[in-house]
């Protein structure tokens, strides 16, 4: 097979999930994944950096923002962590840079999955 054959394989297997995202370029066979399964992208998409990756097919990832105080009227730093569901075809470890899709809830704390990896 030549190398062209084997990236249009690829590319048959991966669908079309409707966001400004680049595919993995591993293939699995995941359910939940949203390049090769079933599930769907609904609702928000967060950019966030992975804290913990020792669940398996999970990790945590948080972002911060910037809220204001009523009480005290002046802008104080948050965070919000997530659990996240990782697909097999994405590698990450602490401290990636990924972007995250909202999706039906696949756990009891789990309503999120990664899309891509951005970087380390």
């Amino acid at each position: 097979m030549s190398t062209s054959v084997e990236k249009t394989d690829l590319n048959e297997k991966v669908r079309d999930i409707g966001i400004d995202a680049t595919p993995p370029k591993e293939v699995c066979n995941d359910p939940n994944c949203p390049w090769h399964g079933h599930i769907k992208i609904r609702g928000r998409i967060f950019v966030g950096k992975v804290v913990s990756t020792r669940m398996s097919k999970s990790a945590v990832v948080e972002w911060s923002y910037i809220k204001k105080s009523k009480k005290y009227r002046r802008y104080m730093r948050a965070k919000t962590k997530v659990t996240v569901h990782v697909p097999p075809c994405i590698l990450l470890k602490a401290g990636d840079l990924v972007k995250i899709g909202e999706t039906k809830p696949i756990s009891k704390t789990k309503s999120f999955v990664v899309i891509e990896k951005l970087g380390e």
